[in-house]
C-alpha cells in the first residue's frame, strides 16, 4: 500500500474493500462515518452489498486549495506533528517547536505526487458521486475553508440525526 500512496496511485480496490470492510464488520455500532471511502464504483458496490448507506457527505474543496494545503505540509515524524508554512508554520523554517529536530515533508505531499493524486482521484471519483447521486444520499458542501463548510456539515447531519432518532422513538 505504500509504494501506491507514495507513487501517487490509490491502493487497489479490492485490498482497500477487504480492509475496510473486514474493520466495519467487527464495529459494534450501527452508525459510522467514513473518511475517503469508497473512492470508486467497484468499492462502493462492495460496500453496499453489505451495509445500507444512507448518506454521502462530498467535501468539494477546489483542487487548487488542497494542492496548496497539501505541499506546504511538513511532519515531525517521531511525534507526528503537523505543520503547514502557510497557516500554521514552525518557528524555525524546518525544525520541530518542541524537540528542534528537522521537519520532513511526506513523500505523498510533493507537487508532483498530490497532482497525480488529485487527478487519480477526480477520474475515480466522480462516478462515485454519480453513483450516489442516483441513489438519492449525495449531499454536497462547497468551499474552501473549513471554518466555512463545518458548520454547514453539522446542521446537517444534526438535522439527520435527530430525524433518524424521532423515526426510531416512533418504532418503539
Amino acid at each position: 500500500m505504500k509504494s501506491c500512496i507514495d507513487q501517487g496511485q490509490l491502493v487497489p480496490d479490492d485490498v482497500i474493500s477487504r480492509l475496510i470492510l473486514t474493520e466495519m464488520r467487527n464495529m459494534d455500532q450501527s452508525s459510522w462515518l467514513l473518511d475517503g471511502f469508497p473512492r470508486t464504483v467497484v468499492q462502493a458496490e462492495s460496500l453496499d452489498n453489505v451495509f445500507r448507506v444512507d448518506t454521502v457527505i462530498n467535501l468539494d474543496v477546489p483542487f487548487q486549495t488542497i494542492k496548496q494545503r497539501l505541499t506546504s505540509r511538513w511532519v515531525h515524524q517521531p511525534s507526528g506533528r503537523v505543520y503547514n508554512i502557510d497557516f500554521n508554520p514552525p518557528k524555525i523554517a524546518g525544525i520541530d517547536d518542541v524537540t528542534g529536530e528537522p521537519l520532513t515533508q511526506r513523500d505523498d505531499d510533493t507537487p508532483d505526487t498530490v497532482n497525480r493524486r488529485l487527478k487519480a482521484y477526480e477520474n475515480q471519483t466522480q462516478p462515485v458521486l454519480e453513483y450516489y447521486r442516483s441513489k438519492g444520499v449525495l449531499e454536497t458542501f462547497s468551499g474552501t475553508e473549513t471554518n466555512k463548510i463545518w458548520p454547514h456539515v453539522q446542521a446537517f447531519l444534526s438535522k439527520k440525526l435527530l430525524a433518524q432518532n424521532e423515526t426510531v422513538g416512533e418504532k418503539a
